[in-house]
């Protein structure tokens, strides 16, 4: 079988696996396999992220990248370097390579010189998961020291993949489960966490440590392994400009019960270190609103609308706030209806405050 026809078959099997694969971890798990057909690899790991920060909201990753992980972090979000997750993201470069991004001398790479080729690793490549406007994922793969550089035909057919994949973790994190009663129980609660600089665990309530071991179900990681959200979010809150206050969030769609929002604000202990305060907490309304959005394909003055109508605005009271008419107002607000499929203002309260938990503060 030459290697068009490989890929070809490989990419049928892609498009199958997102139609009967019932579990996001499954799904990249078994992704990175079929992956490795047709695209040869030592390494792998595939990521999801919040849309709205770029952040990690969990990872497949496999054991010889874990025990590079928090390195890889520590570049990502303190030090200058290329092909960094933000940049293509940002630029839209939806695939790239060290060697490619350093013209044939990846120890131009700061990543490469400090991490990959001591770990025995040589080419990188990124995929940025893009579908539309939004980020879903990302995914890395590595080769070998003594294997070749990745190839500009297996970039393009990686680049190929991409609305297939990032339409499958879209449609993961958007799928919204039906509101439980038991997340209103003191363990789907507050929490709150205080980490280390090199983030080992210092301090955590009840509430937060129940938060931790469902993460950790998450990404099914052993109990020793930091969560890759909170990772994420404590690296990139210490290498913070002191301006941004040194605070980060990533919005995780759990497998039950409601989302849930991790924020990392950097803190300067008395000895004058600096400690990361982690804070779990059920999606806000200002939390949820953008996913929903997305869930049901509102525009962006669509989303305002709802966030009014959640405050409890009257038509004319909208009107106002957002500068048009009330039977403009009265247009967005059937297409709100029509594409989440209520009648009436009434029924689409009781319907956020019912599935979704939606109250505004």
């Amino acid at each position: 079988m030459n290697t068009h026809k490989q890929f070809i078959l490989i990419k049928k099997q892609i498009i199958k696996l997102g139609m009967i694969t019932d579990s996001s971890h499954n799904y990249r798990t078994s992704l990175l396999s079929l992956l490795r057909e047709a695209v040869p690899f030592d390494a792998a790991c595939c990521t999801h992220v919040d849309p709205q920060t770029l952040l990690s909201t969990g990872a497949v990753t496999e054991d010889n990248v874990e025990s590079i992980h928090p390195h890889l972090f520590q570049i990502e979000y303190g030090e200058d370097d290329v092909n960094t997750y933000e940049q293509m993201v940002n630029s839209k470069l939806l695939v790239a390579t060290i060697y490619e991004a350093t013209e044939q001398q990846p120890e131009r790479s700061a990543r490469y010189r400090k991490v990959l080729s001591p770990a025995g690793f040589g080419d990188e490549l990124r995929a940025v998961l893009i579908l539309g406007e939004s980020c879903w994922g990302y995914l890395t793969l590595y080769r070998n020291t003594d294997q070749s550089e990745f190839l500009q035909e297996e970039c393009d057919w990686i680049t190929s993949l991409i609305p297939l994949i990032a339409a499958r973790m879209r449609a993961f994190s958007l799928e919204l489960p039906e509101r439980d009663e038991t997340w209103l129980e003191d363990h789907y609660g507050s929490g709150i966490a205080v980490l280390s600089d090199d983030l080992a665990l210092l301090s955590s309530n009840p509430t937060a440590d129940r938060w931790l071991g469902k993460l950790r179900s998450l990404e099914m990681i052993d109990v020793h392994v930091l969560p890759r959200p909170i990772r994420a979010v404590s690296t990139q809150a210490l290498n913070s400009p002191s301006e941004s206050m040194g605070i980060a969030k990533a919005c995780i769609r759990m497998t039950e019960g409601p989302y849930l929002v991790v924020r990392a604000s950097r803190l300067k202990a008395s000895n004058g270190q600096n400690q990361i305060a982690i804070s779990f907490e059920p999606a806000r309304p200002a939390d949820m609103l953008p996913i929903i959005a997305e869930a049901y394909g509102l525009t962006e003055r669509e989303l305002q609308l709802l966030h009014g109508v959640i405050r409890g605005l009257s038509t004319k009271e909208l009107a106002s706030a957002l500068y048009i008419s009330a039977y403009t107002v009265q247009d967005h607000l059937k297409s709100i209806f029509s594409k989440s499929g209520v009648s009436s203002r009434r029924e689409l309260i009781w319907y956020l405050h019912s599935r979704y938990n939606i109250i505004e503060a």
